[in-house]
């Protein structure tokens, strides 16, 4: 069940594999993420059934803002999507910077 602004967690979750597929198709970004998270290809298959790994991809994702542009145009979405997914997968909501 959902917010009147929130996420399915089936939603949520779909559009956080789909990030993580996103990282893993450029080799730079997958680098990073591994170098970021101390993660490597052995590990990341035993963290992905972790709780909170997937909310923990989406907060990767958002923290870098040109990414997270290329992601949300690829996978034709919102930005606020990212927050609205991660939140619905248990993640900390964050503060947004106000000019």
């Amino acid at each position: 069940m959902k917010g009147p602004r929130g996420m399915s967690p089936e939603a949520a979750e779909a559009l956080a594999i789909q990030a993580l597929g996103f990282l893993a198709e450029d080799s730079e970004r997958l680098t990073r993420f591994f170098s970021v998270t101390g993660l490597d290809p052995d590990g990341i298959r035993e963290a992905a059934g972790a709780p909170g790994f997937l909310a923990g991809v989406l907060a990767y994702l958002a923290s870098d803002e040109a990414m997270a542009r290329e992601f949300t145009a690829a996978a034709s979405c919102a930005p606020d999507d990212i927050f609205r997914a991660h939140t619905a997968l248990g993640g900390q909501p964050w503060e947004r910077e106000i000019p």
